[in-house]
């Protein structure tokens, strides 16, 4: 490299010379900061997400490359955050893709010391199994005038802040319909 195109390369020459006499633009770049591309463009495809952390529900855009996520950033369409994510949702890829993660059911039997691994099909019939039973010991029809109850005071729900409204609806006529009195939402606590 001479010393004329050193020169004509230095920052401070292009930014006297050029169009760019604040040296914000053109006149900043390097050719290291040109071959520079966003952490997103090389992604396979983009899937818009909520933040699973608190009841706000701003808007995350799940970048994915050769199937795993490798982004998340604010979704700037979300009409709640515009983009922005406070630490906890902009460090939500950690949760995602960290090795500690859990990716399977576990359980512990009564006065076991071991966890064990369940398959999700018996995870799950085991819940419903516990749910039926609780709800036929302590169903109640009539109160001790005759009138009539149709409750249970053995199943009650604490939904989570960040389920949306759509799915507190669908947990409350799940649980209402169970019989169920104690329907409550961490958000609302």
């Amino acid at each position: 490299m001479g010393v004329r195109s050193w020169f004509e390369g230095w920052p401070v020459y292009r930014q006297l010379t050029g169009t760019d006499p604040l040296g914000r633009g053109a006149a900043a770049k390097s050719d290291g900061s040109r071959a520079l591309t966003a952490r997103t463009d090389t992604a396979d495809s983009m899937a818009r997400s909520v933040c699973p952390y608190c009841a706000v529900g701003c808007g995350q855009r799940v970048f994915v490359k050769d199937g795993q996520v490798s982004q998340i950033e604010g979704d700037p369409d979300s009409p709640i955050s515009r983009g922005r994510l406070c630490p906890k949702g902009a460090a939500s890829k950690s949760l995602v893709t960290s090795p500690l993660r859990q990716t399977t059911v576990r359980y512990r039997r009564p006065y076991g010391t071991e966890w064990e691994d369940l398959d999700l099909d018996t995870a799950l019939n085991m819940i419903a199994d516990r749910v039926l039973a609780a709800r036929d010991e302590t169903w109640e029809d009539v109160d001790a005038e005759g009138r009539p109850l149709n409750r249970t005071l053995g199943i009650s729900s604490l939904g989570g802040a960040t389920l949306d409204n759509e799915e507190n609806y669908l947990i409350k006529k799940l649980f209402t319909a169970m019989g169920a009195l104690q329907i409550e939402n961490q958000a609302r606590i």
